[in-house]
């Protein structure tokens, strides 16, 4: 034990007691210097920064003063460029002033010398005037007194032999502009409308009541009948036409006031013979994809009609009744070619007389709309065609030409009158219908006989087709009043009593020849 604590070892303790601290107040004060030297270097680096952070603001501010510097120079610059020349512009514009006023000035003077001048010369025209005034009334008193006549009573006298002069040249100028202008009128009328049926030309189409279908053998037309007439009845029932099966040879009719239902029938009849299956359903499945596909063909004939004439955008249920034009007929005439060439004639004629082309074009093709469904509602064509132009929207001008081409109400506008031609024009070309030659030949006689009925006549022609009658008048019987009043009275009873295309021209010629021979 007392070993264990001896006065050596202690001492060796503290000995190394006091080693180790001293050795850690050495470690503390080395790290602490260490410390202080790394806080040092941050402050240090941080003083740089900063430093150079001032050197760059100061940098940047005199960067920016410079800028601004020489941003306000040029602003000042392009101010004072402003100043000067608005400067200059006011000392122009002084000098232009001075010398207008100059100029004024001088033309002051030289007006004032002019109205002088014209001060003296009226002076002087009065003075020439009241001369010669009297002078003419001293000449008035001579005639006076020479003539026996008062003044008044001489104007009077002269002023109704000047009266009667001018009447009669007045009479003369009248009749002859008149006349003038007539021939001018119809030399125009006419070239207009021989240029306008020149440039068109369209087929002609043949009128039908009845579509004969063929067939490849008789014993066909009992598969169409069927057994007890089935397939027969449900064919009329489904197209509303009638099938006239009778001992033609290889041939069948169908029979329909409707056009476009008779074509419907034709089409799907003739699909049924060449597909062989003639049954009721199969009847009706037909029928209805042929139906299909006349309505889109109706639709697509008149959109072309639309899209040739060029007439601009129109309503679709308008389109598809132009379209329907296509079936129905009116003298052997098709309605959608009748209107066609009736919108072309009227187009071309309203761009000679500078009117509007395709307002006159949209009348023509539209004229007759009222046809495409007069044979399924009652009332006319033109009474029906006008409900619908009003119905779908179309221009007044449009209405008004539906309206007066057949006379049932005034035109308003010339494109009503031009579209009346037209439909004349289409309507009485040579080929353009199928008036029969016994109604053309009564319509010649019944034209000569309505002119031979007159006293005085002694022969009358129907010449032109029928567009002009010439009558003959004994001139010893009939002088020029009567045969104006002749021609009058023949062509109100042509208008009253006759049915015609187009007009009448009506010449009442009386000849007077003095024959002598000398021998």
């Amino acid at each position: 034990m007392n070993d264990l604590f001896s006065p050596s070892l202690i001492f060796s303790l503290l000995i190394g007691l006091i080693i180790g601290v001293v050795i850690m107040i050495i470690a503390s004060k080395v790290g602490l210097n260490r410390d202080r030297v790394k806080a040092q270097q941050i402050i240090d680096d941080a003083d740089a920064k900063a430093k150079n952070m001032v050197k760059q603001a100061i940098l940047d501010g005199k960067t920016q003063v410079y800028d601004l510097r020489l941003q306000a120079e040029k602003e000042i610059k392009d101010r004072r460029t402003e100043l000067t020349d608005l400067e200059n512009k006011l000392l122009r514009r002084e000098d232009s002033l001075n010398y207008r006023d100059e100029t004024i000035n001088q033309k002051e003077k030289k007006l004032d010398g002019k109205l002088r001048s014209a001060e003296e010369k009226e002076q002087n025209l009065e003075r020439m005037r009241e001369e010669l005034q009297s002078r003419i009334d001293g000449q008035i008193t001579l005639l006076e007194r020479v003539s026996n006549m008062t003044e008044d009573e001489a104007k009077k006298e002269l002023m109704d032999v000047v009266e009667k002069k001018i009447q009669n040249e007045v009479a003369v100028y009248i009749r002859e502009s008149e006349e003038e202008a007539r021939l001018k009128a119809q030399e125009s009328a006419r070239e207009i409308i021989a240029l306008a049926i020149q440039r068109y030309s369209s087929e002609e189409a043949v009128e039908r009541s009845v579509s004969v279908i063929s067939i490849p053998s008789e014993e066909m037309k009992g598969r169409i009948i069927g057994r007890e007439g089935r397939n027969i009845q449900a064919f009329e029932a489904a197209t509303g036409v009638d099938l006239i099966i009778d001992d033609t040879p290889e041939a069948i009719t169908i029979s329909c006031f409707n056009p476009i239902r008779r074509e419907i029938a034709k089409v799907a009849l003739e699909t049924l013979i060449r597909d062989g299956r003639i049954q009721p359903g199969r009847i009706e499945d037909v029928v209805k994809k042929v139906t299909k596909e006349i309505n889109d063909e109706i639709y697509k004939a008149g959109e072309n009609a639309c899209f040739r004439l060029q007439i601009g955008k129109m309503n679709k249920e308008l389109i598809q009744l132009v379209g329907r034009m296509k079936f129905r007929y009116s003298y052997g005439q098709n309605g959608l070619e009748h209107s066609k060439e009736v919108a072309a004639i009227a187009g071309m004629m309203a761009a000679e007389l500078g009117l509007n082309q395709t307002l006159a074009k949209r009348a023509g093709l539209l004229h007759d709309i009222g046809k495409a469904v007069d044979f399924e509602m009652d009332g006319t064509h033109v009474e029906l065609g006008a409900k619908l132009a009003k119905k779908y929207g179309e221009n007044e001008i449009v209405i008004n030409a539906i309206e007066s081409h057949h006379g049932d109400k005034p035109a308003t506008s010339l494109i009503s009158n031009l579209v009346a031609a037209a439909d004349t024009l289409s309507a009485a070309r040579p080929g353009a219908r199928n008036g029969g030659l016994e109604n053309y030949i009564n319509r010649l006689e019944n034209l000569e006989r309505l002119a031979t009925d007159f006293d005085g006549v002694e022969k009358a022609y129907a010449i032109q087709a029928g567009r002009e009658v010439r009558v003959m008048v004994k001139p010893e019987k009939v002088d020029d009043a009567k045969a104006a009043l002749i021609a009058h009275d023949l062509k109100e009873r042509i208008e009253s009593e006759l049915t015609y295309p187009g007009t009448i021209k009506v010449t009442v010629i009386r000849d007077v020849r003095a024959t002598e021979i000398a021998k």
